[in-house]
């Protein structure tokens, strides 16, 4: 199945930021009670050790994605470590939540674009659930962005385009009808949105399946670095890992030494 780039709710500049917040917030939410990220954390851990830093500059962050579970176990060999969180639509009320569950947490108020990440942003850039929202002139851009940086980048999406992948996003408004009570912060307008007038679900179902259909496969990935000025300065591991039933496609690039 060829990559299919339709549109996606979350990404349009029109869509109402409250009604994005809801959508990322209930992601950030099943990444961490999912704890679908455990088999990645050998990977941030390689990434964070070749470059010599113990901060994370995550791009795209939405509502957090994984990363309050995440940080929690990075910890146990990295105490000193710091995230910085970043979104060209910053979710502030997430990000707020995010911090006050740790104190290694900070984040960037105003608009961070991935494909030019301001110079004063130094560490390890990670994008979670995000590389799927660009085409590739613009994940490309990303990347090259990164390698003009001398920065290390690692990037994983917990989805593929495949049959099983976007069978299960079919379930995802049962899971958001099942999950919306215990989502923080608390927000009657995700009560209102997600049972009353049930958009946040709706949206959840499409994007969901429009993140299959958009997510590179490896090969893909592989042919994205193969385009790079200077990725001969980088060294590449691009693979999937099993997670539960599903899998996470990722990619790392760090600097040779």
């Amino acid at each position: 199945m060829g990559r299919i780039h339709l549109f996606e709710f979350e990404d349009q500049k029109w869509f109402p930021t409250f009604l994005r917040n809801y959508a990322t917030d209930f992601l950030q939410f099943l990444s961490n009670k999912a704890k679908m990220y455990k088999p990645i954390i050998p990977i941030l851990e390689k990434g964070l050790q070749k470059t010599r830093t113990n901060q994370i500059i995550d791009l795209g962050s939405g509502g957090g994605g994984g990363l309050i579970w995440l940080n929690s176990e990075l910890k146990k060999s990295i105490p000193d470590l710091k995230i910085v969180l970043t979104d060209f639509y910053p979710n502030i009320p997430a990000f707020t939540f995010t911090k006050n569950q740790a104190d290694n947490f900070d984040f960037v108020e105003t608009s961070v674009d991935a494909r030019n990440v301001p110079e004063e942003l130094k560490g390890l850039r990670t994008q979670f659930l995000s590389l799927h929202h660009f085409k590739p002139k613009d994940a490309k851009l990303i990347l090259q962005n990164a390698v003009n940086s001398n920065s290390s980048i690692a990037i994983f999406e917990a989805q593929e385009r495949s049959l099983p992948s976007i069978l299960a996003m079919l379930f995802s408004p049962i899971s958001v009808l099942l999950t919306t009570p215990f989502i923080r912060p608390f927000k009657i307008g995700r009560i209102v949105f997600t049972y009353l007038i049930p958009i946040v679900p709706l949206v959840v179902l499409w994007d969901g399946i429009v993140s299959s259909l958009r997510t590179y496969s490896v090969k893909e990935m592989n042919k994205l670095v193969e385009d790079l000025n200077g990725k001969d300065n980088y060294e590449w591991e691009i693979d999937r890992v099993k997670s539960g039933p599903g899998v996470v496609l990722y990619l790392l690039g760090t600097k040779r030494e």
